[in-house]
């Protein structure tokens, strides 16, 4: 008689999550030696649901947490409850998380309760400042505690989960953010922006929303964009705003009557990929882009005081600037007058994967469960 499939399931709630696990749950679906489970816990909605339908996946259960003016509270704990309920109906062989996002943590946290496996992808990303970024850091350190396969995207990852002494067997995979990538850009994905002519601008892509930017930072932010494009009558920004009113409203008012920022709702994925192909160079605080954007060779500048992706940072595809509006307008500045510094950023080598890290993962698994 065969034996009977290992059962898996994959949790997510946000975006980020959903783009870096859709290579993952495919590859898992695409083999007979598994019974694959996809679980949202409804962190995100609509941006969860563009990335569903752009990689053709469905969800098999949907928790549905987002409340308006959600706390991290709140999040924690209806994750939690939702999924304890779920994984003892379930009773997956292993829990998949991704990350370091509270629904991450949320899911690792309800597996460890039930003495469930879990495998933790994008595992050993570290700034070494707990409280930056909030609560990214404390999440991912805290999934790494409870976690028997550790997927690790680079060396350095790698070295740092050694460093810390964390249990389970911890494997170099590469990013799978990069297989997503690809899958998306060899399609030569559309992006079309009301009243934007790609072609008559230098084009900066930005996009602005972690907390540690909030407030007083987020007002910096905007001042330097605002130098850029005084300095540059060629440029332009187009500006995805995050649904979070703490972050588009200060954007609005500081930059909705400039004629050549172009705030937009935020892009589905494969928008966001048509993008980064047509754009000049990313002004970003997000960890992805970082990530995503040298394989399609456009310099990155983030807008961070760290950043757990040194890798970028030493590999020269993207350099780490802070949120002084002086700095970003002078760094960027080295780059949009300086054909030089800008192609050596453009070619430099990205560090985070080949676009196979799904299979490994899944090799992985496979191994484990016949051990």
């Amino acid at each position: 008689m065969p034996n009977s499939p290992t059962r898996i399931c994959i949790t997510l709630g946000t975006r980020p999550e959903a783009i870096k696990l859709a290579p993952v749950i495919q590859a898992f679906q695409s083999s007979d030696r598994f019974l694959t489970q996809v679980v949202l816990t409804g962190q995100h909605r609509e941006m969860v649901d563009q990335v569903m339908t752009l990689f053709q996946l469905q969800a098999d259960h949907d928790l549905d947490i987002m409340s308006a003016k959600q706390t991290l509270s709140d999040i924690t704990c209806r994750s939690l409850q939702g999924l304890q309920g779920l994984f003892q109906d379930l009773k997956p062989d292993l829990v998949i998380v991704q990350g370091d996002t509270t629904t991450a943590f949320a899911a690792a946290l309800a597996a460890f309760y039930q003495q469930i496996p879990l495998g933790h992808v994008e595992a050993g990303l570290r700034t070494d400042e707990l409280f930056n970024p909030y609560p990214e850091e404390a999440n991912r350190r805290l999934v790494s505690q409870i976690t028997q396969l550790h997927f690790a995207p680079t060396t350095r990852a790698v070295a740092n989960l050694e460093r810390s002494g964390v249990t389970g067997a911890i494997h170099h995979t590469g990013n799978t953010v990069i297989d997503a990538l690809l899958k998306v850009a060899v399609t030569r994905p559309d992006c079309s922006i009301p009243d934007l002519d790609w072609d008559q601008y230098r084009v900066l892509l930005a996009t602005v929303h972690r907390r540690e930017n909030w407030g007083a930072a987020l007002q910096q932010i905007a001042q330097g964009f605002l130098k850029i494009l005084e300095q540059f009558p060629d440029t332009a920004i187009v500006l995805p705003l995050h649904r979070n009113p703490t972050v588009r409203e200060p954007l609005q008012a500081l930059l909705g009557d400039h004629p050549r920022v172009f705030l937009t709702e935020p892009l589905d994925y494969g928008n966001l990929v048509g993008a980064i192909q047509r754009c000049h160079l990313l002004l970003t605080d997000s960890g992805g882009l970082q990530e995503e954007a040298p394989s399609l060779g456009k310099p990155v500048l983030v807008l961070r005081e760290t950043t757990e992706r040194p890798e970028a940072v030493e590999a020269g595809t993207a350099r780490l600037i802070g949120t002084d509006a002086t700095q970003i307008a002078e760094v960027a500045a080295q780059l949009l007058g300086d054909s030089g510094t800008y192609d050596t950023m453009a070619t430099a080598v990205n560090p985070f994967g080949d676009g196979h890290a799904a299979e490994r993962i899944v090799q992985i698994v496979q191994d484990y469960f016949q051990d």
